[in-house]
């Protein structure tokens, strides 16, 4: 069944879809890179390990330090390998804000950067292909 107007619909919800993730995650990007170049480091270790989906090997990991002050501070991150709960990390962190900007990558671990930047380059390429297909079915 044929719905009037409905690949345009489809078109514009991918695009926009995509290009959420894109903007969520590449917001992400530039806060670990700010991160890296202006903020504290000090030691931290995986607090643990879940995995989100039963039916995927996909895993979340979330680490754990304390800032100067004494507080502790629980944060997710991406992670190139799989970590077990323990495993020792070097963390930065902005003290004016630790748990939005903590983030694991560094001289020895730039996973967070790759991934980051696998993922922003992949849904902004889909929201631009979206969006072809968007305008040339408006066009077409």
């Amino acid at each position: 069944m044929d719905v009037p107007g409905g690949s345009l619909l489809f078109f514009g919800f991918m695009a926009v879809l995509f290009g959420v993730f894109a903007a969520s995650y590449g917001r992400r990007l530039l806060t670990v890179l700010r991160t890296l170049r202006r903020g504290v480091r000090t030691t931290g270790e995986c607090s643990r390990v879940e995995y989100p989906d039963r039916d995927s090997d996909a895993k979340d990991h979330y680490f754990v330090f304390r800032t100067p002050e004494g507080r502790e501070v629980e944060f997710k991150d991406l992670a190139g390998w799989t970590m077990s709960k323990g495993t020792q990390v070097t963390v930065a962190y902005d003290p004016a804000d630790p748990e939005r900007t903590a983030t694991i990558a560094g001289r020895d671990n730039w996973a967070p950067v790759r991934l980051g930047l696998v993922v922003v380059t992949g849904c902004g390429l889909a929201c631009l292909l979206f969006l072809i297909l968007l305008f040339h079915e408006l066009a077409g």
